[in-house]
């Protein structure tokens, strides 16, 4: 007998028996290579028609999760969901070095760059004025970036910085800085002390989705961290939207 499930106009079975694998093969419980339910298991598991059934597999296929071999099924991809863990990357290099999140992912055989878009003052959003206190028409200095890992866009990054800080430093310049942003201010007296992070997972934006070349209809994690320094000051806050099944955040506590 077919599950009862919710009303197709909300979520349509072909989404249903999507998310249904791309969780298990996600999770480890379809590994790399093993044969998926067939048709007729998710036919009686789903109610679902053989063109539904279709797309859901066609859908799991755009997102790099399955392969098929033809008259034997549909089978797992060897997938690696990245595990990020946050707090390695709260404090810049001293040495000399490239910003943390490079050298993570170096560290795990991946090849990391970034790619910085844009350099302006602008009015931040509302979350950003409120970390930093600022009217409703003050601006910030915005550094916008896009990370790669190989060919494969994987983050997008917006760090807003308070203008009174970030003026006559090398923030204000649209070029990569060597050690990440938080160098800059570490040298000018103001360490990263503490940081509070927001994740949430949300719709990409049409920005987002184009940036993070968005397979299929899959959310993204929005981050969103303030960093304090000396005296509790809020010296950077940073939006982060990771592509949702690229990702897995790791926190410590």
């Amino acid at each position: 007998m077919a599950e009862q499930h919710e009303d197709e106009s909300v979520w349509p079975v072909q989404g249903q028996i999507a998310a249904h694998l791309r969780d298990g093969i996600l999770n480890g419980d379809f590994p790399p290579d093993s044969r998926l339910p067939s048709s007729r298991q998710l036919h009686e598991r789903f109610g679902a028609a053989a063109q539904t059934i279709k797309n859901a597999m066609s859908i799991l296929e755009r997102e790099g999760l399955v392969y098929t071999r033809r008259g034997a099924g549909v089978f797992a991809r060897q997938h690696r969901q990245r595990t990020m863990v946050p707090a390695s990357y709260k404090n810049p290099p001293t040495d000399g070095g490239k910003y943390q999140w490079l050298t993570v992912n170096e560290e795990k055989g991946e090849t990391p760059r970034s790619e910085l878009l844009t350099v302006e003052e602008t009015v931040p959003p509302a979350a950003v004025r409120e970390a930093f206190g600022l009217s409703g028409d003050e601006k910030a200095l915005l550094r916008r970036q896009i990370m790669h890992l190989g060919d494969q866009p994987c983050e997008l990054v917006e760090v807003y910085f308070p203008l009174d800080l970030a003026r006559g430093t090398p923030l204000m310049e649209h070029r990569k800085i060597k050690g990440g942003a938080g160098r800059i201010l570490l040298e000018a007296g103001f360490p990263p002390l503490r940081c509070v992070d927001k994740v949430a997972a949300r719709w990409p934006t049409p920005e987002q989705a184009k940036a993070l070349r968005m397979p299929t209809k899959l959310p993204v994690l929005r981050q969103f961290r303030v960093t304090y320094s000396v005296d509790d000051r809020p010296i950077e806050a940073s939006i982060m939207a990771k592509a949702g099944h690229l990702y897995e955040l790791e926190y410590d506590f």
